[in-house]
């Protein structure tokens, strides 16, 4: 018997680990007002979810959003937001996006959204 032979029958197999969320975000149905409004007092998010409000994913670059915040506030910002379940962070390869849950956010707090996107 060969070593490689022996190694195999000695360890089993693990399976294939399953692939997790990086940027989980809650349920929706988990959502509550009050953290939504908690997320939302400061500024700077209000600021985000506006640009967020027309429901696409938006890069979250540093120099698109014109908040005059270092980088590392700005991911603050969006962690907070995506953990109050306002938005969710969008993976492809190496590029990250940013996106607001506009229908589940509508379908959950009717008028919540368009209310705080008037100016």
């Amino acid at each position: 018997m060969t070593v490689k032979q022996l190694w195999e029958d000695a360890v089993p197999a693990e399976p294939p680990a399953a692939a997790v969320d990086p940027y989980p975000a809650p349920d929706i149905a988990d959502v509550d007002l009050v953290g939504v409004l908690r997320a939302l007092a400061d500024p700077a998010r209000l600021a985000i979810v506006r640009v967020l409000a027309d429901g696409e994913p938006h890069s979250k670059g540093y120099d698109v959003w014109g908040l005059d915040i270092q980088k590392s506030t700005l991911s603050h910002h969006f962690k907070t937001l995506r953990e109050a379940g306002l938005t969710r962070t969008i993976v492809n390869g190496r590029t990250h996006a940013i996106q607001l849950r506009r229908a589940e956010l509508d379908e959950r707090f009717p008028g919540l959204i368009e209310a705080l996107v008037r100016e």
